[in-house]
Formats: structure tokens, sequence, C-alpha cells
């Protein structure tokens, strides 16, 4: 634990300016990120005593070894530095906002040809417009089935709209005219889009004017007595009116607004918003963060415009936010309302309701963000408070120094001793931080052996980190009589989305960091210079402070022995045996039980579930792999696109291995130097036995199909 007095920048060094100051750690990461009007006052208020400050922002302030800043010129610029570098770092004890789940929306694919309405979570696409967020997807499916009626618009994926081509038979929705099947030429491309337009017309609330011309053809068609198609007419208005039903009308102006209230206490606060279009309610949504300092309801506001607006732009930032409270000074007020005016590309009013239903519905909002607050609490997991407990416990029962901030869990995953595999995961401040696990496969030795696989693992993934030491420059004499980092070759060691560690960037998100002066602001560094070190997480570079092991005294050994001849003495290591869930530690003959009613164990065992459940997903997806492996697969050169071009002209890999060199070069696309390749690729692979079907007594091709004896 620092003293934040050991980094103290000298008096008179921090100009009195606007700015952004990043905090980073021992180990160069970079773990809060602020700005302020004025730096100097801002910074000396983290070098009080730290009796008096919070109890989040003492940890932070303990925590760091070294903090720097950037001069900017404005605070609009401040506010879009900070933003961009809260994206880019990613900082642990900065306030996030802990969305509980994944909020769908309802979206049309207006960059396709032919526009398709669906249900999308996730990142926002370029070209694609979004309704939402809705609380369930029944309820767009709901509305989107009623709305289909009065806008035939295509709702099916791309393999079904192909198929339909290819057969020239469009699905059940277009005999039943809930689609207009273009897929079959009923509408040209320019008839389909314009219906999807007019679709998104009426979802964005510009619903008045149609059911108005709706209802003017419903009585010219009875006037002719024209009556089924007034009858038809009649029922696509009932159903329109039906799907506005579904979202109440709270403001009579028709107005285009999302209102943002708080709830908070002493270490929390909940966020809930209301998005209004049309003066309805179209999507509610919420978020829980962790205060990490003495911060008010203002600043609250102000992190989750950022986080909620940062991403987006044109119509997806409303006309009017209504929020609970604004910055006291009216210089940063006016700075988040010409940022989001940027946004937007046009004003945005920025304001906190004072009467009428406007200030009526904020009470609403804010009644939800309280009981959403409530029910935080009551969940486990995500207490801060049991978390504290549950680390200091673990702390207390394995005789650490201090509480162990960041714990790795590793665990070996094998079938019958094939596709045997390890996985890492890590958690900071007893959460899960998914960016940072790893995956490996055992390369040292061929079979099951869960003690020595343990030992190969934490030996390459200790490696490692001497490795970033050894780069950084923080490696020392002392450490040269262990092993040298790197050998062994261990690549392979992939984070939970795959990509391989040696071939990817440096860091967890692929990203190239930014060069200083960018994003507009000005180039004043503070005493650190950011052409050291980029701040983000790297892999493999931070110690933990605890690793566990996912088993008993023998794998905690082989993990114990594996980091004593790298000479690591700093991280203390335990292992949890299933059996009775003992906790294991080196040189003990005997385990520390835990109480069963024990924050620490419960928290041992979600990371090592954790672990378990991240190892045995990457073995089963190797096994996949492996069955579903081709002898195309290693010929150089040959991709996905051309190894389906081949199949598809001779019609199984059967085939394929009996044309000769010039017959594989009549297939587009491929030279002379490919074909050899794969007539020598295939040669080596001795051909597969024959499947014969059981039912039928045939022989099965390679490809699927069948031929007779």
């Amino acid at each position: 634990m620092a003293d934040p007095s050991s980094y103290r920048p000298k008096p008179g060094q921090i100009p009195d300016s606007p700015g952004v100051y990043r905090f980073r750690d021992d180990h160069r990461r970079v773990i809060y990120v602020g700005k302020a009007k004025s730096l100097r006052p801002r910074l000396s208020s983290y070098f009080q005593d730290l009796a008096n400050l919070h109890p989040r922002t003492r940890t932070m302030v303990t925590t760091a070894a070294s903090v720097e800043w950037t001069v900017v010129s404005t605070e609009v610029e401040a506010l879009q530095l900070e933003y961009s570098w809260i994206k880019e770092y990613d900082p642990r004890f900065n306030v996030k906002y802990r969305d509980d789940k994944s909020y769908p929306y309802l979206a049309v694919t207006l960059n396709e040809e032919f526009p398709r309405v669906q249900v999308m979570r996730g990142a926002k696409k370029k070209g694609v417009r979004y309704f939402g967020p809705y609380g369930h997807a029944w309820a767009i499916r709901e509305t989107v089935d009623l709305m289909l009626r009065v806008f035939p618009v295509r709702t099916c994926s791309a393999g079904v709209f192909k198929n339909a081509e290819r057969t020239g038979r469009p699905c059940l929705l277009g005999y039943i005219g809930k689609c207009s099947a273009p897929c079959v030429g009923r509408v040209t491309p320019d008839e389909h889009r314009e219906l999807a337009e007019e679709f998104c017309d009426f979802m964005a609330g510009r619903t008045g004017a149609y059911i108005r011309r709706l209802e003017r053809r419903m009585t010219d068609a009875a006037e002719e007595m024209e009556y089924e198609r007034a009858g038809r007419l009649r029922d696509d208005i009932g159903a329109l009116r039906r799907a506005m039903e579904k979202s109440a009308v709270v403001l009579a102006d028709a107005t285009d607004a999302d209102l943002i209230a708080v709830a908070e206490d002493e270490l929390e606060a909940a966020v809930q918003i209301f998005h209004v279009r049309g003066g309805r309610v179209r999507g509610q949504r919420g978020w829980v963060t962790d205060k990490v300092e003495e911060v008010d309801t203002a600043g609250l506001v102000e992190d989750a415009l950022q986080q909620l607006y940062g991403e987006e732009s044109g119509d997806s930032v409303p006309k009017e936010v209504l929020v609970p409270a604004l910055p006291e000074d009216q210089v940063a007020t006016d700075a988040l309302s010409q940022w989001l005016s940027e946004r937007r590309g046009s004003q945005v009013s920025l304001r906190v309701p004072q009467r009428g239903d406007k200030k009526d519905l904020m009470a609403t909002v804010g009644r939800n963000a309280q009981q959403s607050l409530v029910l935080h609490k009551t969940k486990r997991a995500s207490d801060l408070t049991t978390r504290s407990r549950a680390l200091e416990e673990i702390a207390q029962a394995l005789g650490l120094d201090s509480v162990p901030l960041r714990i790795e869990c590793f665990d070996i995953s094998h079938l019958q001793g094939d596709d045997v595999v390890a996985s890492m995961v890590v958690f900071e401040d007893g959460l899960a931080r998914k960016s940072e696990y790893r995956r490996f496969q055992i390369k040292g030795f061929e079979g099951q052996d869960d003690v020595r696989s343990m030992h190969e693992v934490i030996g390459r993934r200790f490696k490692r980190y001497l490795a970033e030491k050894e780069r950084t420059g923080e490696w020392t004499e002392e450490n040269e009589g262990s092993t040298a980092p790197g050998e062994n070759g261990e690549n392979g060691e992939n984070g939970e989305n795959g990509e391989n560690a040696d071939d990817a960037a440096d860091d967890t998100t692929g990203q190239i960091p930014a060069a200083p002066g960018e994003n507009g602001h000005a180039d004043h560094l503070g005493p650190s210079s950011l052409k050291e070190d980029d701040g983000r997480p790297k892999r493999f570079a931070y110690p933990p402070q605890l690793v566990v092991v996912d088993g008993g005294q023998p794998q905690v050994a082989a993990a114990k022995r594996a980091m004593d001849e790298l000479g690591i003495d700093d991280v203390a290591v335990c292992g949890l045996a299933k059996r009775l869930e003992e906790v294991w530690l080196p040189d003990d003959d005997d385990p520390v039980v835990l109480p069963r009613s024990s924050e620490g164990l419960y928290l041992l065992q979600r990371v090592r579930d954790e672990a378990h459940r991240f190892a045995i997903t990457y073995q089963r997806a190797k096994r996949a792999k492996r069955i579903r492996s081709s002898p195309l697969d290693d010929v150089p050169g040959l991709g996905e696109t051309r190894k389906q071009a081949l199949i598809k002209h001779f019609g199984s890999v059967k085939k394929l291995r009996q044309a000769t060199i010039e017959q594989i070069c009549e297939v587009p696309g491929l030279g002379r130097k490919t074909a050899e390749s794969v007539a020598v690729a295939l040669a080596g692979t001795a051909p597969a036995a024959p499947a014969v079907n059981t039912a039928t007594g045939e022989i099965m091709e390679d490809n699927g199909g069948s031929t007779h004896d």
C-alpha cells in the first residue's frame, strides 16, 4: 500500500487551468481518470489526511503510485478527453454503471437492400435504425406482430431470404400477408424500402398523421362501396392503435426527451432512464454504480450522461434531457449542453423540470431508481460491503498482510486425457474482470496429469509477468537467478474473446494508443510523459495478490513449486478442493476450513466455479473443432471460401482426393501452386472409413450424400 505523499506533486507544479488527470499504480496501469476546471485545487484534495477521504477514494490513492495530467483549453475538451480515456483505459476505480442485462432494441436494418425488422442487443451498428430499449424482447415481438399487418416489412434471416429467392416460394408470413415478400419479387426494392421507412416514421412517434390518412382511405373505400377494403383498413387502424396502447402517453405535447433520475446512499448509486418519444415511454433502463469519491448528484448525472450518449449521435440523442440536478457552476452546465448538442448535431436542452407533467414523470423515474437501489442491495455478489467483508475474511484466514484486491484462479480441463487445456480467470475487488481472462493449451506433455499441467500453466503465466517486468525496466539483478522469462515458446494463451496472445495487440482491447494531442486537447503533460506507457491493461503484466488453484494439496504444491522456480515470492497461493470445500495452503498438512456461511468461502467458490466454466467451455470448443477438422485445413494459403469452392466443384473430399492437379486448377480462383499443395495434403491423409446408414444400408459419401452398393 503506497503512501500518497511519496508521489505528491511539488507545490506550484500543478497548473491552475482546466485539464484531465490520471492516477497510475506501481505497474503503470491507469486506475482512475478525472477532470477538473482547475487542476491545482482538485488534485490537492486527494493528498489530504487519509482519515478525511471517502473510503473508496482512500483505497484509490493508496493503490496509486503516481499522478499525471493533461491541460486542455475548455471544459468541453476536458469532458471529451475524460470520456475517451475512460473508454480506452477502463480504470478500475472510475464510476461504472453496471447494467444488469443487455437491453433489447427494435432495429430496422436500413443498410441492407431489403431492410429487415428484428430484435437486436449489444453494440449499435452503422446504418441501422434503433427504437427502444425495451424491458423484454417479447414486448418487441408483440409490437412488431401487430404492425406487420400494416407495414409488411421483411423479418426473416438472410438464410431464409436466400432460400426463398432460390425456390421462388415465400415463407409463411408471405402467404398470410404479414410480409410483402420481396424475396419472390412481389414488391420492388424501392417499394419495400418505402414500407420500412414508413414503419420507422410510425415508431419514431409520427403516428397521428398516418392514422388519419388510413381513416380517410377507409371512409373513401366505404363511400365507393368497397367494403372488404374498408374492413381491412379498419382492422389495420385497430392494430396500430393496439400497438400504440402498449406504450402509455405520459406527455401530451408529443415530446422527445430522456428523463434521468438518481437514487444514492454513501457507497452506491442507482440511475434510471425513461426514453420518451412522441410523448410515449418507448423504453426504460437502469444502472448501479459504486461511488469512488465524495461525488454529489450532479456529478453522478454527468457520469450517466457520458456513458449514455458517449457513443451516440444524431436522433439517438433527444432534443431534451431532463435530470434531477445540474452542476452549480453554470460554465460546467453549458459545457455539458454543448457536448450533447455536438453529439446530436443540433441544440439539446439540458434542464431540471420545475412543474407540470414533466416534474411528475421525473418523480416516477425517481421512485424506479430508489426501488432499483433497494433491489441491488439485496443481491449478495454485487454488494460492495459484502465484497469487502469477503476479501477481509480471505486475508485473515490465509494470513495475508493485506486484502487480495486481485485474485487469479486456474483450472485444468480435459476429456480422458485428450484436448487438455487450462483457464485463468481474474477477479478484482471481488468482481469478475472478463477482459483479462486467459486460456492455455498444455504443450509440455501429452496425457492426463493435472498436477503437471498446473505446474506448466502457473510457470507460463508468471514467465509472461517477468517478461513484462524486463520489457518495462522493472527487471532487477536478483531475478537473474530464476528461469528466464518467455522460455518454452508459450504461445496459445488466449483471452475470453479467443484471440491469440502472441499475435494480437499488447493490450486486451487490441487498440493502438492515441498519440498525445489527439481528440482536440492541448498537449501539455504533467510530471509523467504519456509516451512512457499507454496505461491500458497488459497481458499478464500485473501480478495477483492471491493465486487460487482448483484442487487440493498436490495442485497447490505444483503451483508453489513453479513460482519458486521463477523467484516469485510475493504472491500467495491456495487451493480449493471440491469435495469438502477445504482451502489448502503450501507446506501445510491440514487444510483451512472456512465456515459454510463465510462470505470469503462464497467468493472463493465463485472464483473457482468461474474458472471451471471458462476451462470446460474452451475444452469443448477444441474438441468440437477437432471433430469437424478437414484435411484441407492444413493447406497453406487455402481459406474458407476456396475450400467451399473445391467441395462444391468436386462434390466431396473423396472425389477431390481422386482428382489430378490439372482438374483442381479448373476450380475458379485456384492457381497451380495451391492445387499442388491441396494434392500433397490429401495424398498424405488416409481416406476415412466409409460411413453406413444403418436404416437403409447405404454407404455415405464424404459430403453427406449416398451411393447404392
